[in-house]
């Protein structure tokens, strides 16, 4: 029976990514602490999750009012440590979840991004994934040295290069390449370690990569681009996809047009899982968890969208007032994430929103309330979702930390296991074996060269 795969949504940050979650009563303040990850790790393989992903971003959201007192006042996603460093601290208090961690292709070096995750890999016996980003915001680019951010699809056009170099790396050495024999003073077999001599519009690096490989080949890989450019971005690199679907008839839809997208640039769509983020609010029964949904509805303030909004649209909501309209020009020089400028167009049927609009109709900062219930009533929503053919998981958000995590696996996880939709145990060690994937060999990737 096919089975369902779960992503825990992580920040290394002062709050999950809802930026109110830090005032739950619940949540964990010792977010500077290695303790606080490896809970949140402990728990999540307690729940067999596939893996715990951490999203990241180069600033703090600063771009409302180009100032950042009312991030620090507010606790609006302001403390960022790094996502790959604090993995290597849970990784020491698990033995079977996947790692995964953003880095960005538009202000890293790939031979370094090659190294890093490669290493994780390695340092976690195959448990390592790499979530592609092409960054997004000025504050982003100011942060690492770039007077503005390149635009959107050039983007795109540089981190395609930069998928090429770090695989290309990855590929580096062949399996068998080290021999480390101390009677014949033989370390390794120099024909099967290969220089890459990379040379692309963007990027040029030469090599030979000095990390072998990994149980599980290299690490996986991970994308979220939603844009149209993004999406075949996804479909021809991305092994895992998250994605952000607002009901099952259009995410299937979706899913399906995505699934082709991957069979045409000549990969296998089966080898690409696709899951959507989900924001569960559970507890034992229905009625606890309509409580504490009421106390969670009421912890974001307007400033957390209008900041959030500002940061993700690389546009400052300060400079209009709330109902004024946003001009056409406006409207066509948003360069961030340009899918949630369309879903507000969508949902608000005006060509030109406001900033209210804007926050009515992205929702941003505030959470989801289409899952609130007890073990049966959210099993039931993710089952419809699945078996329905929207996607093949879900990314699972946390309104608080550890108790969001705590309480689906708690409450949820057995009852889907009780329906044969999520697996008991571990099926392997490494993050290709929860993922249904292949290990990975030398040039799988390479068909994907010929994508457009």
């Amino acid at each position: 029976m096919r089975q369902m795969h779960l992503v825990g949504f992580l920040q290394a940050q002062n709050c999950t990514n809802l930026a109110s979650s830090w005032r739950h009563p619940d949540s964990r303040t010792d977010f500077l602490s290695a303790d606080y990850y490896q809970e949140i790790g402990r728990v999540l393989e307690a729940g067999k999750f596939d893996l715990g992903f951490f999203d990241d971003r180069l600033s703090m959201p600063d771009r409302y009012g180009s100032d950042h007192h009312h991030t620090i006042e507010h606790g609006i996603r302001c403390v960022k440590l790094d996502p790959v460093v604090v993995l290597t601290m849970m990784a020491a208090a698990t033995k079977r979840l996947g790692l995964g961690s953003t880095a960005s292709t538009t202000y890293f070096e790939p031979f370094h991004v090659a190294r890093a995750f490669q290493t994780l890999d390695l340092m976690s016996d195959g448990r390592a994934a790499w979530n592609i980003v092409t960054s997004l915001n000025d504050g982003e680019a100011a942060n690492m040295g770039h007077a503005e951010m390149m635009a959107h699809d050039a983007r795109y056009d540089r981190a395609d290069e930069f998928v090429e170099v770090v695989l290309g790396h990855w590929d580096s050495w062949e399996d068998d390449a080290l021999i480390i024999d101390k009677s014949t003073g033989r370390f390794g077999d120099g024909d099967k370690v290969h220089r890459l001599d990379y040379r692309g519009r963007f990027l040029r690096s030469r090599g030979p990569f000095t990390v072998p490989r990994s149980p599980q080949g290299r690490p996986v890989m991970i994308q979220a681009g939603s844009s149209g450019r993004g999406k075949r971005f996804s479909a021809r690199w991305a092994e895992l996809v998250f994605v952000a679907y607002h009901d099952i008839a259009s995410g299937k839809r979706e899913y399906d047009e995505f699934k082709a997208m991957i069979a045409a640039t000549g990969r296998d769509p089966a080898h690409v899982k696709v899951a959507t983020l989900c924001n569960p609010i559970c507890a034992a029964t229905k009625a606890e968890a309509e409580d504490r949904a009421a106390l969670i509805e009421k912890l974001p303030l307007e400033i957390d969208a209008l900041s959030l909004l500002s940061e993700a649209l690389n546009f400052d909501f300060a400079s209009k007032a709330m109902d004024e309209p946003f001009t056409d020009a406006e409207m066509a020089s948003i360069q961030g994430l340009q899918a949630i400028r369309d879903r507000v167009v969508t949902a608000t049927g005006k060509k030109n929103p406001t900033v209210r609009d804007f926050i009515t109709g992205s929702g941003r900062g505030r959470p989801k309330m289409d899952m609130v219930g007890g073990p049966k009533e959210v099993a039931d929503k993710l089952e419809a979702w699945f078996t329905g053919g929207a996607c093949d998981g879900f990314v699972i958000s946390a309104t608080h930390v550890p108790g969001s995590y705590v309480e689906f696996v708690q409450y949820v996880v057995p009852e889907l296991q009780r329906r044969g939709l999520y697996r008991k145990e571990y099926s392997g060690p490494t993050l290709r074996d929860h993922l249904g994937l292949p290990r990975s060999t030398l040039g799988d990737w390479k068909p994907a060269l010929a994508a457009e």
